[in-house]
């Protein structure tokens, strides 16, 4: 017996090692969105420093440990065998909700997930115990509700606080420095910097310093009882050394202090967060111990009571968990993806928005901007004209290539830096494990907000966006529990079997996330690849290749829909439509771009050919459009089990397909040739077309008052029809647009 739960606590470590991947992939964010947003340095160099300060915070992390022994149940109302199943269903649960997350690319809270999966793994198996119980047993025997709501309150508190401190400490540091800050940084600068490099040594040592593994009591209580001094002499210190490099090197100080921030969060965020990825592992390995130290005692009678108990963690643990953690940031590419959602939300420019706008955004928004008029009104207008001033942004003529151009400067990167650090190293100290990821993405958008990146271009969609990831986080909360809650009773009533199914499904589900992520990734960067290799003098060739594939998948794809609706093949319409859902994505990222697709273009051109340009995008994309509201009803149609269409109405289908393919290869092979001569035959075929059209449409009625069809039927045929004749009109247009692009662009040189 005792070597399958040694057995178990292997694959809990092991179970550990795949969650420290997926979990440090999602709080990349936490810790290199600052600097990564103002580009700091080159991204190797700030993984670099990011590394240095996991290493070191993860040995500061020890008294964090508890908070998965006692801080959630109490764990001497259970025995061996009970634990150890609460053990791995959370463990399970953990590796494939983060997983999932960082797919998505939405940042999520693993604070959150891990206390709730911890509840609802105890609550499972507390409720088993009631159920199988003779009574006089209440669920609050067993779960530490006290300590629970403490930090379930801590992680909410902390979302509200987070936001306004980070937006209230950018907006005064904001008017201080202004968006010219280069000016003034040689005379604040360096008491900026001291108060951040004092916050952060404050939190680094005095609040680290509380569950530092190797330090002595001693040591401690002397810098507890020294602290406001350490503080003065710190801030004093800091301001006259920063005062005196400034004067001699000329540096930038607001660098230093980006570069020592991250670092500082990095260790902020294995210090409190590293018990969310192998706390749960090594409560278990403890457990097992406790468990073997009483030979012959029998895992479901021996009750966990020395978990309650002050434990020591291995600093071993801990430093292999700082390297795998460090290993990841390198190589994880989900990392990234997160750290990116971030960032779009916070950039100080407009762009591409990920998040459409919703009415609660609109509203608040709208009672922003009406607040805002009111309180200007009574405010003298100097001052709000001196405030407004500090927040022009003009410029900079430097950064003119959007790809390296950073996304906020360096004011708000401190900014963002110094309170996150603070905010979190004071939950560290109150044992709280409080949300890195909630703490710093708040710190980050009120710093946004203030910094004025939310105009009255983006603020909605900027809303809607942080709303959706805040309701990740609650669905997170609600995910964990369940689904902790679910895996305690399968693995409890399922026993052996139970796990290795489970475990299976884990292996599975991070396959297929891995896979689907990577195909995501390279997508992407097809998409970047496309738009940097455009060129002046390409652009037409480039074009009219992009263009005469699209033409032809339309044409394919029509005909797979009226094979589909004939052999009722669901899996065939089902590809139809994820192909041309992947078409007409990169269509709008080229849309979305034209304006680094102008900025390629001849001077003396551009103007007149961007219009044309945009028109054949447009018009490609209604083609796209009507293509896909063809596929997709038809395939609602089959998914529904429908009635089929007629054989007749196959049939005349089918010749619409014909008439429709005779002229977008007609269209294809003119781009390809850039010959334009034949658009008078182009025209006259697409006459003759659309009378087909009108034909079939007349001959259709005629069914429905005969009763020939019901009326599903009649409403996909009639569908389909309208929208095979917007496509007869748009390819037309796009000849034509077509046309005009390549002769403008073509010109004299």
């Amino acid at each position: 017996m005792e070597s399958f739960y040694l057995i178990l606590v292997v694959i809990l470590f092991l179970l550990a090692a795949s969650d420290l991947i997926v979990g440090v992939s999602n709080d990349a964010v936490n810790f290199l969105n600052a600097a990564i947003g103002s580009r700091v340095a080159p991204f190797r160099t700030i993984v670099i420093v990011a590394s240095l300060g996991i290493l070191v915070g993860a040995v500061f992390s020890s008294g964090m440990m508890e908070v998965a022994r006692k801080g959630i149940f109490n764990p001497e109302q259970f025995y061996f065998s009970e634990i150890m199943i609460i053990f791995m269903a959370v463990m399970v649960t953990d590796v494939i909700l983060l997983d999932a997350y960082n797919t998505a690319g939405l940042p999520t809270s693993t604070t959150v997930s891990i206390v709730f999966e911890l509840l609802g793994a105890a609550v499972g198996m507390a409720s088993i115990k009631l159920i199988s119980a003779d009574g006089g047993m209440t669920i609050g025997q067993f779960i530490n509700s006290s300590k629970a709501l403490a930090i379930i309150s801590g992680i909410l508190l902390s979302v509200g606080v987070a936001f306004s401190v980070g937006a209230i400490i950018q907006y005064v540091t904001r008017i201080a420095f202004s968006f010219n800050y280069m000016k003034r940084i040689k005379y604040l600068g360096s008491i900026w910097g001291g108060i951040a490099f004092t916050a952060m040594t404050y939190f680094m040592l005095i609040k680290g310093a509380k569950g530092a593994s190797f330090m002595t009591d001693e040591t401690k209580d002397w810098i507890t009882a020294n602290s406001g001094m350490i503080m003065l002499f710190s801030w004093i210190g800091w301001t006259v050394l920063l005062q005196l490099l400034n004067w001699v090197t000329r540096f930038n100080i607001l660098k230093l202090i980006v570069l020592v921030g991250t670092f500082a969060l990095a260790m902020a965020f294995a210090g409190n967060d590293l018990v969310n990825f192998i706390g749960v592992p090594i409560a278990g390995f403890n457990s097992y111990e406790m468990f073997i130290a009483n030979p012959g005692a029998d895992p479901g009678g021996f009750l966990m009571s020395g978990l309650a108990g002050k434990v020591p963690t291995p600093t071993l643990f801990l430093v292999i968990a700082g390297i795998i953690m460090v290993l990841t940031l390198f190589v994880s590419s989900k990392a990234r993806s997160v750290v990116r959602t971030s960032l779009d939300l916070g950039r100080q420019e407009e762009g591409d928005e990920r998040f459409r706008s919703t009415w609660i955004s609109k509203v608040l928004v709208r009672s922003s901007i009406n607040i805002s008029s009111n309180v200007k009104k009574i405010l003298p207008s100097g001052l709000v004209r001196t405030v407004n001033k500090q927040f022009e942004l003009k410029p900079d003529k430097s950064l003119e290539n959007k790809k390296d151009k950073p996304e906020f400067d360096l004011i708000r990167a401190s900014v963002i830096l110094t309170v996150s650090s603070i905010l979190i190293a004071f939950g560290t100290s109150l044992k709280l494990p409080l949300s890195t990821t909630y703490v710093t993405f708040m710190v980050a958008m009120g710093a946004s907000l203030a910094d004025k990146a939310w105009d009255r271009e983006s603020a909605v969609y900027r809303i809607s966006g942080v709303f959706a990831v805040v309701g990740g986080w609650f669905l997170t909360a609600i995910s964990a529990f369940t689904v902790a809650f679910v895996m305690t009773y399968i693995f409890y009533y399922g026993d052996i079997p139970g796990m290795i199914i489970m475990l299976a499904v884990v292996a599975y589900v991070v396959y297929r996330t891995h896979a689907l992520h990577k195909s995501k990734v390279l997508a992407e960067k097809v998409e970047e690849d496309e738009l940097d290799t455009l060129s002046d003098e390409n652009i037409v060739e480039k074009s009219m290749k992009g263009i005469i594939k699209n033409l032809k998948i339309i044409v394919e794809n029509y005909g797979r829909t009226v094979d589909g609706l004939e052999k009722e093949d669901l899996k065939d319409l089902k590809k139809a439509k994820k192909e041309l859902d992947k078409i007409t994505a990169r269509t709008k990222y080229l849309k979305d771009h034209i304006g680094l697709i102008v900025e390629k273009l001849r001077e003396e051109v551009a103007a007149d050919t961007a219009y044309y340009f945009v028109q054949v995008l447009d018009y490609m994309r209604e083609m796209l459009h009507s293509i896909s509201f063809v596929v997709s009803p038809a395939l609602e149609h089959i998914d529904n089990n429908h009635k089929p269409l007629l054989p007749e109405q196959i049939n005349e289908l089918r010749r619409v397909h014909a008439g429709l393919s005779e002229m977008i290869l007609l269209v294809a092979e003119s781009l390809k040739k850039e010959d334009f001569s034949k658009q008078d035959d182009l025209q006259e075929m697409q006459r003759k077309f659309l009378d087909t059209l009108g034909h079939l449409n007349k001959t259709m009625i005629k069914r429905i008052k005969n009763a020939e069809v019901g009326t599903k039927n009649s409403m996909l045929y009639f569908n389909i029809l309208n929208e095979t004749k917007n496509i007869a009109l748009q390819v037309v247009n796009l000849y034509k647009s077509q046309r005009d692009f390549v002769n403008y662009q073509n010109g004299p040189r």
